[in-house]
């Protein structure tokens, strides 16, 4: 009679988890070996789903498949490919049928589009397999259990009973030859009749054993150690044998995979070169990046015999995973320029790999949402096991970074970012990728522009390439917010740029200035929006009159404004003076200042001749410690009567620079006052004002402008006519030569003028007072419309011996043709309308009296 005793031991390790996320709906594959039933799924039939196993007993109990009763009744749940689950039930697992050396395992499948296996998809899968002959000692190590079974002849005599055999008990030793062992004891106690059996067994697998040398897999196992071959002596090898997924490899095949199993004295050897037949690469990453390890699920028999046990039968089942190397992604950019389309391939991965989303421009999107964006991305799988994966994007998607690079080449840069799951483990990991393409296909921005009076104008024509570029003039940025306070105008319409800068800004530089007009350049720079790197030049120059320059106001007061040279780079405008040094600018930029001051201050010095008055002076800079002037600028105002003209510079590189002579008038007026105080003056819609006999007219001549101290007006000849025409006839002469008419009975009164709140320089006034009876031809009265006229002369309050008009003050005796050879500035000046009456018109009640 035999005993049969089976021990099922948890070996500590880990059960791949029973809930896939990848799930079929499709058949599987069973098969029968060595005392185990091999169950197939194919990992392509159960996509996006999740699995869960049950073993059904013989009563028709469903038990789940946790990981502990897994161990514990001899399941085991793993990969043995790239794409398959395998399912693993030991002959004398917990819930198989033992019959007849053949055992049944019915597994119960469920499936399920969510974790919670709700509304799950049930498949049975029962199948039966031969069992035996056992040996009697059975040991099979099991990548998640240890089992034993034992087969002893029961004792039939007192004789026969062993109480004890104390070679038994002796402490197994978990480790031998420095391999590190898991390791157990046991002692079962049977009851039969009169006696107690007990029976001892050990159990000891090896947990590592495995070394990698040379892209090699070296795994070494002890042979008759310790803890199994206690007590035990007499050792002789029966069979040593490997195989691959317990499926066993003759001497040929091993030696075409270049498998070597070597059997020593005290080892067994089995070496496998890293990524041979019978293994599989997996993905897998380690701090995020990509690479894979090869695995391998080999078996290893080795049945020796000994004194103690007879015939013993070692089964070991090794899993192997290499450690993580890491694999380089190659980005292939293919892009089709004529087409416009950026093709992009990544790889290469293994079919464990799925692309699951692309960060592009910050935002993630899945794959088919990608595709909505214009990003098309697809797969491309090889016989070998492999694939790629290919990006299809034109290179106008948005995202596709456009840069101009020189002349007229542009790239376009892919920039996205792939994430990756691995299966089953739903490992993740990113791949950036960087793409550039350069095409031929820019057009660069162009100008023209254009110059009036006041302003430059230029008109940027945009190109493909400018889109992010920025104008700039002297390193100044320009934007639409600061472009009214710094007087220039930006407008961008999306295709042109207008930009238009006064003459007078300092964002201009100045080249020269010359009588034809100042020569200026406005240099307007587009600058990359990121970098700021010079991308675009434009210059336009243009020269222009120097009008705004200098002003010459009538009243005396004359606006300067100098400006820098881009010789001069270092002239401080802040240090410019006038001949007066202490006269400086009244305001300040770093390319001009302005002076403000009237014809009689600064140094300013004047001429005269038959026309006009001419005033000086020079604008001037010098450096510290120096007397010479290193900038002068000479300006000139002239004064003529009744006349103006344009004012023009001139600068020479050679100093002194002139301004060519501004040109200003001289203004006079003749009032009728209407009383001798000179208070109140007829205003314009009085006119024409009656006057009777015997009334007095009070006239005033006034100089207006310029408002120059230094001037003195005097009177000439001064007469009255019947029309508005100065040179009409008859004529009728108040002051001649500038003294009183002798033959006019009614002689012409000369009144003072003295400093008052309406009179600043009394030099420029001339008062006189004429009465009606002036106007009497013989005995009668002319009752007419008059008009009174004079001619004046400027003169200076200093002036020069050889001025003889000017040094008199009446001069009767002399005519004005011969005067003088001097010049002097001479002008007319008429009153409005004088209506002459007999008598006054008197009303009941009123009197008059003569």
């Amino acid at each position: 009679m035999k005993l049969g005793l089976v021990l099922r031991i948890l070996l500590i390790g880990l059960l791949i988890s029973t809930t896939w996320t990848q799930v079929a709906s499709g058949l599987m594959t069973s098969e029968c070996l060595k005392n185990f039933l091999h169950l197939t799924l194919s990992m392509e039939h159960f996509k996006d789903k999740y699995l869960s196993f049950s073993a059904v007993d013989r009563s028709g109990i469903t038990w789940e498949l946790d990981e502990a009763l897994a161990s514990q009744c001899g399941y085991t749940i793993t990969y043995s490919s790239r794409n398959s689950i395998v399912f693993r039930a030991s002959a004398l697992s917990c819930h198989s049928h033992l019959e007849k050396d053949v055992f049944t395992v019915t597994i119960q499948i469920k499936v399920s589009h969510t974790s919670d296996m709700k509304n799950a998809t049930t498949h049975l899968k029962s199948a039966s397999c031969p069992c035996g002959p056992w040996s009697p000692r059975e040991l099979v190590c099991e990548t998640n259990y240890m089992e034993v079974s034992i087969w002893r002849d029961v004792p039939q005599t007192e004789k026969d009973i062993v109480l004890n055999e104390p070679e038994d008990w002796i402490l197994s030793y978990q480790e031998a030859q420095g391999i590190t062992f898991s390791a157990v004891r046991s002692s079962t106690f049977y009851k039969q009749q009169w006696m107690i059996l007990m029976v001892d067994t050990a159990m000891a697998c090896p947990v590592d054993g495995v070394n990698y040398i040379n892209k090699t897999i070296i795994w070494t196992v002890p042979k008759y150690f310790q803890a199994l071959c206690a007590g035990a002596t007499g050792f002789k090898d029966v069979l040593v044998e490997a195989g691959v997924n317990l499926h066993k490899l003759s001497a040929e095949e091993m030696a075409s995979r270049k498998y070597v199993l070597s059997n020593d004295l005290n080892t067994i050897t089995v070496k496998i070169p890293i990524g041979a037949e019978g293994g599989f690469y997996k993905t897998s990453v380690s701090s995020g990046k990509h690479g894979a390890k090869y695995s391998i699920n080999l078996f290893l028999e080795h049945q020796w015999e000994d004194n103690k046990w007879g015939l013993t039968k070692y089964t070991i089942i090794k899993e192997i995973e290499t450690p993580f190397e890491q694999a380089e992604l190659a980005v292939t950019n293919n892009s089709n320029l004529s087409a416009r389309l950026m093709n992009v391939t990544v790889g290469m991965f293994l079919l464990d790999v799925e692309l699951v989303n692309l960060t592009i421009e910050g935002t993630t999107v899945t794959v088919p949402e990608a595709i909505q964006h214009g990003y098309l991305t697809y797969e491309i799988r090889y016989a070998n096991g492999s694939k790629i994966y290919v990006i299809q994007v034109s290179f106008d998607a948005p995202g596709i970074k456009k840069e101009y690079v020189t002349d007229d080449t542009r790239e376009y840069t892919l920039n996205v970012t792939l994430k990756f799951i691995i299966l089953p483990t739903n490992d993740t990991f990113a791949v950036p990728v960087i793409t550039v393409s350069a095409v031929k296909d820019a057009v660069l921005p162009s100008a023209r522009g254009y110059c009036d009076e006041d302003d430059f104008h230029l008109i940027i024509t945009r190109g493909n390439v400018d889109q992010n570029w920025l104008p700039f003039i002297s390193d100044q940025h320009l934007m639409p917010e600061v472009a009214q306070k710094d007087y220039y105008s930006l407008n961008d319409n999306g295709t042109h740029l207008f930009v238009s800068v006064p003459f007078l800004s300092s964002l201009v530089d100045y080249k020269d200035i010359h009588i034809s007009g100042v020569m200026a350049s406005l240099h307007l720079t587009l600058k990359d929006g990121i970098t700021l790197a010079n991308k675009k030049d434009f210059l336009i120059s243009c020269r222009f009159p120097p009008s705004e320059l200098i002003q010459c106001l009538p009243n005396g007061t004359v606006v300067i404004t100098a400006i820098k040279l881009v010789r001069l780079a270092d002239l401080d405008t802040s240090l410019l003076v006038l001949r007066d040094k202490q006269c400086k600018p009244s305001l300040v930029t770093k390319k001009s200042a302005t002076f403000k001051f009237n014809v009689n201050t600064c140094g300013t010095s004047r001429k005269f001749n038959s026309t006009s008055i001419t005033y000086e002076n020079d604008v001037l800079y010098f450096r510290p410690g120096n007397d010479i002037p290193v900038y002068q600028l000479k300006f000139v105002c002239v004064y003529t009567i009744k006349h103006s003209a344009d004012v023009k510079y001139e600068n020479k590189k050679n100093l002194p620079s002139n301004i060519k002579p501004g040109f200003g008038s001289l203004d006079l007026s003749l009032k009728l006052f209407k009383e001798k105080s000179y208070s109140e003056p007829y205003q314009e819609l009085e006119y024409p004002v009656v006057k009777y006999l015997r009334e007095a007219l009070y006239f005033e001549v006034e100089l207006l402008q310029p408002a120059d101290p230094r001037l003195e007006l005097n009177l000439e000849d001064c007469w009255a006519t019947n029309s508005q025409s100065q040179d009409s006839l008859p004529q009728w002469p108040i002051l001649i030569n500038g003294c009183e008419n002798s033959e006019d009975t009614y002689r012409t009164v000369s009144h003072e003028v003295n400093v008052s709140h309406r009179v600043k320089f009394p030099q420029h006034f001339k008062r006189f007072e004429v009465t009606v009876f002036t106007f009497v031809q013989g005995t009668t009265l002319l009752q007419m419309q008059l008009y009174f006229h004079c001619s004046v002369v400027i003169c200076s309050t200093t002036p020069l011996p050889s001025d003889v008009i000017c040094q008199r003050r009446c001069n009767p005796g002399t005519h004005r043709l011969d005067r003088s050879a001097e010049p002097h500035r001479q002008g007319q000046v008429s009153s409005g309308a004088v209506l002459i009456r007999k008598e006054k018109m008197v009303r009941k009640g009123e009197r008059t009296d003569f």
